[in-house]
């Protein structure tokens, strides 16, 4: 039974032998919401966190191919060095700014080519890039790569 609404009264009293699975809570606003209490055991579509990053990295592990784990952990690679870049330039300083700028460009550079590889070389994606071969997009990745790095180095002076 839910409890009267008075205006004068906020909290909700409940009876200790009241065992219902659900309980009327006063919001707010004065009016009773719904609040349902579990039994302990915890349902397969849960909301923690915990097992929805358990979720993705188990799909990720099973469904997804070698080839493009391995494009992966190039690009947390770059993502890496990118922010160590970053953070000895805060630490240390930027005298020279123009080798910081050509590296951190070239780590930036390099990610967004090796996205762009994965993409490409995605099954996933194949309807996409029907006339791209996964040669073809990794020789786009290597030429990309050749001219970016010989820009950065000709900017470090």
């Amino acid at each position: 039974m839910a409890p009267k609404n008075r205006k004068h009264d906020t909290a909700a009293t409940i009876s200790p032998t009241a065992a219902a699975p659900s309980q009327s809570v006063p919001s707010a606003a004065g009016q009773p919401t719904r609040k349902t209490s579990t039994s302990g055991a915890s349902s397969k579509n849960s909301n923690d966190p915990v097992q929805i990053l358990q979720g993705i990295w188990d799909n990720y592990m099973e469904k997804t191919p070698q080839r493009t784990k391995l494009i992966d952990v190039f690009m947390a690679f770059l993502v890496v060095v990118g922010a160590l870049q970053f953070v000895y330039c805060v630490i240390a300083g930027n005298y020279p700014f123009n080798a910081f700028l050509a590296g951190f460009s070239a780590t930036v550079g390099q990610f967004v080519l090796t996205a762009s590889l994965r993409m490409q070389t995605n099954l996933d994606n194949a309807g996409e890039f029907k006339s791209t071969s996964p040669e073809r997009a990794f020789a786009d990745f290597v030429f990309g790569s050749f001219i970016l790095h010989f820009f950065c180095v000709n900017f470090i002076n």
